[in-house]
C-alpha cells in the first residue's frame, strides 16, 4: 500500500501555507507548496477579512498540489473568535469582522451587567478578552446589525472554508471552546449567554470532534484538479489546538509557548480548571485533541516586532539578520513594557506607543532598532515567566521543561531570553508545528497513526529541536522585580485594566 499524503492549510492572521505531509513509517516529510499573504482589510472605517481572496489562494493551493500529488485527504485551520454569517439562502452575508476591529469597544463590560463576569466564567472557563465571540456577537446586536438580523447560520472562519469547499455545515470542537459560548461541562452551546444576549441558539451549528470527516471536496473543484473523493477532515481547527497537538514532548512535567503573533503559553490537561483562582488569574481552558484542555494564557506575541518592522518598512530577510542581529549587540533591558497593554492590540505606529508607554512608565525612551527589538523579547519572556509562576499556583503538576513551537522557535533571542527568565530549559521547534499538527491529525483520522503519544513521537523523529540552557538567571530575577512594579504601576494610573 502506498504511504500516504495530505494537504494542510493554515491561514494565519499575517500569512497562510499550503502545506504537502508525506508520511513514511514512522517519519514525516512536509513541503511548503503555497504560501500568502493575509492582512485586515479595511473598509469605511472598520477591519474586515477577506474572505474571497484567502478562498482563492486556497484553491491556488489545491491547483499546485493537484501537479504534485494526490491527496488522502486536506484539512484547513486558522485563528478564532472571528466568524462569518450565512442567510437561509447560504449566502454569505458580509465580509467578517477582524478581532482587532474597535467595534467590540465596550461590549464585555456592558455584557457583565447582564451576566456576572464570574458567573460568565463558571459557564465557559474562557479567558476573558474584548473580542471573545461573545462579545463579537453582543456588539453587532448593541448595534442593531442587519447582517445578525438575516442570519441563519454562525460559521468561525475555518467552518467557512470548509462550507466554501464542501457545502458542509459543522462546528469543530477546539475552536467551539474558545468562543466563551460554549460549556465545556456540559459538552454544549450555553443556552443561559444567548438568552442573554437575545439571539436564537438555533444560530449555532453541530459541534464535532478532531477527526471528523466533514465531507468531500466539491465535485466542481475536484474535477478541475482530476480528483476524485478527496474528504476534509475535521482536525483541531483552532490553530493553536493543531500546534499543540504537534508539541514533540514525552511524558510528563512540560509547558507549551504556541508563538507566532500571538503567545499562547499553557500546560495540557484532562479536563478544564475551572475554579476562583483560574478566573482571578484570568486563564482560559480550550478544547484539545483526544479528550485534553488547552490551560493557557493568551500573551501579545511577536506581533509587537511585527508591527515596528512594518512601521520601519523592513523586510523579512532583514528583520531575521540584521534586526536579531542588532537585538544581540543592544545593552540588555533597555526597557520594560507589560506586552499585554492594551494600547499595544492594533497601535497606528507601534515604535512610537512604545515609546510613550516608556515616558508614562519613568523608563529611558529607545532610539535604536536593536533597543526596539532586545526590549520587546524581554519583555515578553519576562511575561512568560510571570505566566509560569502563575501555572504554578494553579496546577500542582510539575513543569520542568517549557517547549516553544510555531514560528517563535526560530527567534534564538527570543527563546535564550524565555530559558534565561524562567530558569527552564527551553525546547525549541519545530517551527511549522500548526500545519504538522494538522497533517498528524488527517493521519489519525484516516487511521494511520493510533494515538497522540504516537504523533508526537513522529513528530521528535521527524523535525530538529533546539535546546536552550538557562543562563544571567540572577540579572532577570532583578529585572522580573522591576517588570511587577511596571506592572503594577499600570493597575493603579487606572489606563489598563489588569487581568
Amino acid at each position: 500500500m502506498p504511504s500516504p499524503s495530505f494537504l494542510a492549510f493554515d491561514l494565519g492572521a499575517a500569512s497562510g501555507r499550503a502545506i504537502l505531509g508525506h508520511l513514511e513509517t514512522n517519519h514525516l516529510d512536509i513541503q511548503e507548496l503555497h504560501r500568502f499573504s493575509n492582512g485586515m482589510l479595511p473598509v469605511r472605517g472598520h477591519l474586515h477579512w477577506n474572505i474571497y481572496r484567502l478562498f482563492e489562494e486556497i484553491q491556488n493551493g489545491l491547483a499546485i498540489c493537484a501537479q504534485k500529488a494526490h491527496i488522502d485527504s486536506l484539512a484547513i485551520d486558522t485563528w478564532g473568535v472571528d466568524f462569518g454569517l450565512l442567510a437561509r439562502d447560504g449566502t454569505i452575508l458580509g465580509l467578517p469582522f477582524a478581532y482587532r476591529d474597535a467595534y467590540t469597544q465596550g461590549a464585555m463590560e456592558k455584557f457583565f451587567e447582564k451576566i456576572p463576569r464570574e458567573r460568565i466564567y463558571s459557564l465557559t472557563g474562557i479567558q476573558f478578552l474584548p473580542f471573545n465571540s461573545l462579545y463579537q456577537l453582543h456588539a453587532m446586536k448593541r448595534d442593531k446589525s442587519i447582517l445578525l438580523e438575516a442570519a441563519s447560520d454562525l460559521l468561525f472562519m475555518p467552518d467557512l472554508f470548509q462550507y466554501l469547499l464542501t457545502g458542509e455545515k459543522k462546528t469543530e470542537f477546539t475552536l467551539a471552546t474558545t468562543t466563551q459560548l460554549y460549556n465545556p461541562k456540559k459538552g454544549e452551546w450555553e443556552e443561559e449567554l444567548f438568552e442573554a444576549l437575545g439571539l436564537s441558539r438555533s444560530l449555532m451549528l453541530e459541534i464535532v470532534h478532531p477527526g471528523t470527516m466533514i465531507g468531500n471536496l466539491d465535485k466542481r473543484i475536484s474535477q478541475q484538479l482530476g480528483w476524485k473523493d478527496v474528504p476534509m477532515i475535521a482536525i483541531a481547527s483552532h490553530d493553536t489546538g493543531s500546534a499543540v497537538a504537534a508539541v514533540p514532548a514525552q511524558g510528563g512535567g512540560w509547558a507549551y509557548i504556541s508563538s507566532g503573533t500571538w503567545s499562547l503559553m499553557g500546560i495540557e490537561t484532562n479536563k478544564p480548571i475551572i475554579n476562583d483562582l483560574a478566573l482571578k488569574l484570568n486563564f482560559t481552558n480550550e478544547g484539545g485533541v483526544e479528550g485534553t484542555f488547552r490551560f493557557l494564557k493568551n500573551i501579545a506575541g511577536l506581533w509587537l516586532l511585527q508591527k515596528c518592522c512594518e512601521a520601519w518598512a523592513t523586510g523579512k530577510q532583514e528583520y531575521h539578520d540584521n534586526l536579531m542581529a542588532m537585538g544581540r549587540e543592544a545593552k540588555p533591558f533597555p526597557f520594560i513594557i507589560d506586552p499585554d497593554w492594551t494600547g499595544f492590540l492594533n497601535p497606528a505606529h507601534m515604535p512610537e506607543t512604545i515609546q510613550q508607554y516608556c515616558v508614562k512608565t519613568g523608563q529611558a525612551v529607545p532610539q535604536s532598532h536593536g533597543e526596539f527589538v532586545r526590549g520587546i523579547c524581554e519583555s515578553l519572556a519576562l511575561k512568560y515567566r510571570l505566566v509560569l509562576d502563575e501555572l504554578r499556583q494553579i496546577s500542582s503538576d510539575p513543569i520542568h521543561k517549557i517547549h516553544i513551537i510555531g514560528g517563535g522557535a526560530k527567534n534564538r533571542l527570543l527563546c535564550q531570553f524565555t530559558a534565561n527568565a524562567t530558569e527552564l530549559p527551553v525546547y525549541a521547534g519545530p517551527a511549522e508545528a500548526t500545519a504538522i499538527g494538522n497533517i498528524m491529525m488527517q493521519s489519525m483520522s484516516c487511521g494511520w497513526v493510533p494515538s497522540l503519544e504516537n504523533m508526537r513521537e513522529i513528530v521528535r523523529n521527524s523535525f530538529d529541536v533546539v535546546l536552550y540552557e538557562p543562563a544571567q538567571t540572577e540579572e532577570w530575577k532583578e529585572a522580573l522585580g522591576l517588570f511587577c512594579a511596571i506592572l503594577q504601576t499600570e493597575s493603579t494610573d487606572g489606563k489598563n485594566p489588569k487581568d
